[in-house]
């Protein structure tokens, strides 16, 4: 058998939010974006949670992305992000996705983050969650400032490929290997892999995953990295897994659990 790997989509996956969007605060604060790109920004978030990403939607959202941060220093960037992370996605990541990441990661299986979100802000997420392999958009630079042209947009088929270039450079075996998106514009990603599932898929990757036999995985418990690591053992992965596996019971126990320590606090 050879070495294996699990490939975590970012957003709506890993994380309840969009990690391009959630920062439009502090871009604003700062002078990155106007409020009419604040007001455009929150209807994005708006559509983004209400219906998903098809590949449509990710071109636009990409074009509009790229031209948005034309200019932008990059350093500033980081800066933003760094200060602002555990504030904006810290308090959105799911206990579920922690705790999957955490067994895959004690099964000996490499984790890497894939999104298509820049690279400035998936390095850092990664970084909370103990993950240094990510795959995401990279943006051209000149003079330390982005140029609004992307080098590498990690979405769709792109995304597949660089998956595949990663597995052949390190010996994974793609058989063995698990990933796990929320949407139908991952489905490539997801068939490249022998174990793929579905994380609280949009309507369309739901009918994917359901016509595929691919397990569907529904996560609902965004925690704090900080009090989920002081709460030790956190959720395990709830998941209502496809037509062939059975429902878990992981949600019903934490909720036990909860009930519990508010009765044990209680005056």
């Amino acid at each position: 058998m050879g070495r294996s790997a699990a490939f975590f989509d970012l957003d709506k996956t890993v994380i309840a939010t969009s990690s391009a969007l959630a920062f439009g605060r502090p871009f604003y604060r700062d002078g990155l974006i106007t409020k009419r790109d604040v007001v455009k920004t929150a209807f994005a978030q708006f559509m983004f949670k209400r219906s998903g990403a098809d590949d449509q939607a990710m071109v636009r959202t990409r074009d509009y992305m790229a031209e948005l941060v034309k200019g932008w220093r990059v350093d500033q960037v980081r800066q933003i992000v760094n200060e602002t992370l555990h504030e904006l996605i810290d308090p959105y990541i799911y206990a579920e996705a922690a705790t999957l990441i955490e067994e895959h990661q004690a099964a000996g299986r490499d984790i890497v983050l894939v999104s298509a979100s820049g690279e400035e802000m998936v390095q850092p997420i990664g970084a909370q969650l103990g993950v240094g392999d990510v795959i995401a958009t990279r943006m051209k630079v000149a003079e330390g400032r982005y140029t609004g042209e992307i080098d590498f947009y990690a979405a769709g088929s792109a995304k597949v490929d660089a998956v595949r270039k990663l597995a052949a450079e390190r010996g994974y075996d793609l058989a063995e290997c698990y990933a796990y998106s929320d949407s139908v514009s991952d489905v490539p990603l997801l068939a490249a892999v022998g174990h793929p599932s579905a994380v609280n898929p949009d309507k369309a990757l739901r009918r994917e995953a359901v016509e595929r036999h691919w397990p569907v995985l529904e996560f609902r418990h965004p925690i704090p990295l900080g009090r989920r690591l002081r709460n030790r053992p956190a959720v395990p992965v709830a998941a209502a897994l496809g037509l062939s596996v059975g429902v878990a019971i992981g949600i019903a126990w934490y909720g036990r659990r909860k009930r519990a320590r508010a009765v044990a606090s209680a005056p």
